[in-house]
C-alpha cells in the first residue's frame, strides 16, 4: 500500500478523495529500508544534484550516520561538511549561518532529524536550491513537508520551505535513535485526531478551508501504529515501518494542503506557546513529547464540548491591550495580528449562535467520527513509555492551565481552544 501511494504522489497521479484533479508532490524519491548502508552515493546521484554539496549534521548525527554518509559520497561529489556545534536551534539566525557556510554548495543533504531538516529545508528555500534529507531519527513528520518550523524574533512560525527531492530512510538508524527520540515520533503521530477535529471543526463552522485526502494517506497505517508502541521502544523494525511510514504521509499531507493544517493545530499552539514562554527556564523536552501530552489535553477538551448538547457563543473577550499585555509589546503586536482575525465581535458571535442553534447536533456527529478518545491516545503512548502528562515533562500545573488558555492568542487558526474560550468553557481544559 505505501510504495503503491507513493508512487502514485511522485508521478502525479493520486487520486483527490474530495473530487478534484489527482493530486502530485515534487519529490523525485522516497525510500524506506532496513538498511540503505553503500548505496548513499546512488541514492544522491539519481537526484541529479550539482557536484558540490553541503552535507549539514550536528555533532550527534554525524556519528549515528553522517560519517558514512561522507564515506559513501564523497568519491563521487565534492563534499562540504557542516558540523553545527552544541544542539543547534530552528531559528533565523542558525538559518543565516548555514546560509553562509553552505555558499558554494549546489544544494544541501541534511543528515539529522528535526531541526537539522528544518534549518535545512529554509536555507534551501532562501537559496532556491535542492536538497535532500537522511533522518536519523522518527521522532517528528516534517521530513516531507514543505514548511519549516523556525523562530522569528522568538515568535515560532510555520514558514514556507523547500519540499526534500529525496528522503532517504535507513530503518536500522531509527531503531538505534535514543529511546526519547522514538517517543517523540510517536507523540507527534497521535495528534492526527485532535488537529483533523480542530480543522473540521473551523470548516463546519466558518466554511474555511478543510481536505480529507491528508487523512486518507495517514489512514492504513494509524490502527497498528497505536498498538504498536512498546515494539518501537524495542527497536523492532516493522514496528518501525510503520512509524516511517505514518510520518512521511503526515508531511506529505501537509504539502498537499499548502500549510501545516492538517497536523497542527491547538495541540501545536499549546506547545509552541510553552516554547515562546518558558525560554531557558524550559525543562529540556523534544517536541513530539510536548505534542503527545498536549494532544491529551486537546482529545479530552474535544470530548468534553462534544458531549454538550448545547453551546452559549459570546464575543470573544480577549483584547488587543490584553494580548500585548501578556506577550509584551514587541511579540503581542506579532499575536494580535494573528489573533484578531478569528476574534468574535457582536455579529459574529450571533452569527456563530445561530449555526451552533441549528446544526449543532449534525456538526458534533461528523467531528465525532473523526476523533479517537483520549482513553484510547493515552494507552498508545503509555505501551511505549511516552510522557503522559505535564509534570512528566517539568511544567508546573498553574504555568500549564496559563498555556492552555493564552495559546490561542498566538496564531489565527479558530480551534477548540477558541470555542472553549468564545462559550467560556475553558474550566473543561486541563
Amino acid at each position: 500500500m505505501f510504495e503503491q501511494t507513493i508512487a502514485q504522489l511522485l508521478d502525479g497521479r493520486y487520486p483527490d478523495p474530495d473530487g478534484g484533479p489527482d493530486i502530485g508532490v515534487d519529490c523525485r524519491a522516497v525510500i524506506i529500508s532496513d538498511s540503505l548502508a553503500g548505496t548513499e552515493a546512488d541514492l544522491i546521484g539519481s537526484l541529479g544534484f550539482g557536484p558540490a554539496l553541503a552535507l549539514v549534521m550536528d555533532e550527534n548525527t554525524w556519528e549515528a550516520l553522517g560519517m558514512r554518509v561522507r564515506q559513501s559520497i564523497e568519491s563521487s561529489f565534492k563534499i562540504l561538511p557542516l558540523v553545527l556545534p552544541g544542539r543547534p536551534h530552528a531559528d533565523r539566525e542558525t538559518v543565516e549561518n548555514l546560509r553562509k557556510l553552505s555558499m558554494e554548495a549546489a544544494a544541501l543533504i541534511a543528515v539529522g532529524s528535526g531541526t537539522i531538516n528544518d534549518l535545512c529545508k529554509y536555507a534551501a528555500f532562501l537559496d532556491a536550491k535542492p536538497y535532500a534529507v537522511f533522518p536519523t531519527a522518527p521522532s517528528m513528520n516534517g521530513y516531507t513537508s514543505a514548511n519549516a518550523a523556525i523562530t522569528v524574533e522568538g515568535h515560532k512560525k510555520s514558514l514556507a520551505a523547500v519540499m526534500p527531492r529525496g528522503v532517504f530512510i535507513d530503518l536500522s538508524i531509527l531503531a538505534k535513535a535514543p529511546k526519547r527520540m522514538i517517543r517523540s515520533g510517536l507523540g507527534d503521530s497521535i495528534c492526527r485526531s485532535t488537529a483533523q477535529a480542530d480543522w473540521l471543526l473551523s470548516h463546519l463552522l466558518f466554511d474555511t478551508s478543510y481536505r480529507t485526502a491528508p487523512f486518507q494517506l495517514l489512514a492504513p497505517f494509524e490502527g497498528e501504529l497505536l498498538r504498536s508502541g512498546s515494539r518501537l521502544v524495542q527497536g523492532d523494525l516493522a514496528a518501525m515501518r510503520l512509524l516511517a511510514c505514518t510520518l512521511v504521509m503526515s508531511g506529505f499531507g501537509m504539502t498537499i494542503c499548502g500549510g501545516s493544517y492538517p497536523a497542527s493545530q491547538g495541540e501545536h499552539l499549546i506547545s509552541h506557546y510553552i516554547e515562546m514562554r518558558a525560554g531557558e527556564g524550559l525543562a529540556e523536552s523534544f517536541h513530539g513529547e510536548q505534542i503527545g501530552v498536549t494532544t491529551l489535553t486537546m482529545a479530552a477538551l474535544q470530548e468534553r464540548i462534544l458531549a454538550l448538547e448545547s453551546l452559549q457563543i459570546r464575543p470573544t473577550e480577549v483584547t488587543e491591550e490584553d494580548v500585548k499585555s501578556h506577550f509584551g509589546a514587541h511579540l503581542g503586536a506579532a499575536c494580535w495580528q494573528e489573533f484578531q482575525a478569528k476574534r468574535l465581535d457582536a455579529d459574529g458571535a450571533a452569527d456563530l449562535q445561530r449555526t451552533i442553534d441549528t446544526r449543532w447536533d449534525e456538526i458534533r456527529a461528523r467531528l465525532k467520527s473523526v476523533t479517537r478518545s483520549s482513553a484510547e491516545l493515552q494507552a498508545a503512548l503509555e505501551q511505549a513509555g511516552c510522557p503522559l502528562r505535564p509534570s512528566d515533562l517539568g511544567w508546573s500545573d498553574g504555568f500549564y492551565r496559563e498555556a492552555v488558555a493564552h495559546s490561542r492568542e498566538i496564531r489565527d487558526r479558530y480551534t477548540f481552544l477558541d470555542l472553549a474560550g468564545d462559550a467560556g468553557l475553558f474550566d473543561l481544559s486541563v
